[in-house]
């Protein structure tokens, strides 16, 4: 509970915030902007492209790859720092991108497409980490907000625009402008600054020093194994699963589910959800930086299975327009809220790994929720899936009264926290 010290706290820190949009932050959207157009444009003209035979495995090589790169991204910049990483997953998103048209062979594609899913990987988990690291913690709310808006409308924007490209301009140029996004973005890189190397745990040069951590070097980063142990970041991470296993329902099923003769209904709820989950984001950020981003994850798991309830009315375009509404708020609170409070109960020389721990639970949860909802539909029919996905999300509500009981004073590396921003 909030005393009357904390909100004092919370005043002065509002009166003395400091400055969100920095030259750093600024110049690292550049990388930001380039990995998600680069990513975007060839996810689906590349499978387009290969066709009915080939489309399955280019997708699959670049999600397997992408996860595989999540897992070993944080002990990659806990070994190398942020930069350097950053820079070669740019390199490796967009220069192979330029070697596609070379061959139409299936496996040829295939193994461009695993070296892209590794360098989108490694602009994840480095990026995410550094981005992190350039967001002050008293905005980071609505610094990661942001940065969600930042990165999402360009890939708004591409994955449409590759398969135009592609069919008009041609396979070629579309490739070509992948590649050359990513790396024109290189040299944006290697002027960006963390902050203190010792609260990196870094050399000056955003790379570690080998051999044994110097004494007063900082806490170390946590691996990926350790984290999932910790139980103050798995519940978030758990919760936005859920939330993120139904986005994958509602992206995926939700046209297939409205009556035909409302197709337009379908286009139009997934627009209202995509637009309030950008908006609800943006608030979420701004309430939990004055009040605490750990009251808004119960909220946004609660919204979004309200929305999905509502959506099983799939004969009534009123109540799926609503429900996706809802839902898109819900997911855009719960996806910025858990971010914010795993980031908090973490060191920064950790970010990467929280970075890699949500979204593996982003990516994760989106698949198995596609795969087992069409099963689930199989037996019920999509109305009745659609609502019992609703009631098991619910059972995600018991890490979060858990999570709230335990409370955080320190964080996962045993560090205090002194903003305490997950209360």
């Amino acid at each position: 509970m909030t005393t009357h010290a904390d909100s004092s706290d919370h005043e002065l820190t509002s009166r003395a915030r400091p400055p969100l949009l920095t030259r750093a932050l600024l110049l690292r959207f550049v990388s930001m902007v380039g990995a998600s157009v680069s990513f975007f444009l060839l996810l689906s003209a590349v499978p387009a492209h290969a066709g009915r035979g080939g489309a399955g495995l280019a997708t699959g090589a670049l999600m397997l790859s992408t996860v595989l790169g999540e897992l070993a991204g944080p002990w990659i910049i806990a070994r190398y720092g942020t930069r350097g990483p950053l820079m070669a997953g740019l390199f490796l998103l967009g220069a192979p991108a330029l070697a596609l048209p070379a061959s139409e062979a299936q496996a040829w594609t295939a193994a461009v497409c695993l070296v892209r899913g590794l360098g989108f990987a490694l602009t994840i988990v480095a990026g995410g980490a550094l981005t992190a690291a350039l967001i002050p913690a008293e905005r980071r709310g609505e610094g990661l907000a942001l940065v969600g808006v930042v990165g999402g409308v360009p890939s708004l924007v591409a994955l449409p625009l590759g398969v135009w490209l592609a069919g008009n301009v041609g396979y070629g140029a579309v490739t070509v402008a992948a590649g050359v996004a990513a790396l024109a973005t290189i040299p944006s890189v290697p002027g960006l600054r963390e902050g203190a190397p010792a609260e990196r745990g870094t050399t000056g040069g955003g790379t570690r020093a080998p051999g044994p951590r110097a004494p007063g070097a900082g806490p170390a980063a946590l691996g990926m194994i350790a984290a999932v142990r910790v139980a103050g970041l798995r519940r978030p991470a758990v919760v936005f699963a859920t939330t993120a296993l139904a986005a994958g329902i509602l992206v995926t099923f939700l046209p297939l589910a409205v009556p035909h003769a409302s197709a337009g209904v379908a286009t139009a709820a997934l627009l209202a959800q995509s637009a309030a989950s950008t908006a609800a984001r943006w608030a979420a950020g701004r309430y939990g930086d004055r009040h605490g981003s750990g009251q808004l994850v119960a909220p946004g798991l609660l919204l979004s299975a309200a929305g999905m309830l509502a959506m099983a009315a799939t004969s009534s375009p009123v109540a799926v327009l609503v429900g996706a509404v809802v839902f898109g708020a819900g997911f855009g609170v719960a996806q910025n809220a858990t971010l914010a409070v795993m980031y908090s109960r973490v060191s920064r020389p950790s970010y990467g790994t929280v970075t890699a721990l949500w979204n593996l639970g982003y990516d994760g949860g989106m698949g198995v929720g596609a795969a087992g909802f069409g099963l689930l539909a199989g037996h019920t029919g999509y109305a009745w899936a659609f609502a019992l996905t609703a009631v098991l999300m619910l059972g995600a509500l018991a890490p979060v009264v858990h999570d709230r009981q335990t409370g955080h004073g320190r964080r996962a590396d045993g560090t205090e926290d002194p903003r305490r921003a997950d209360r």
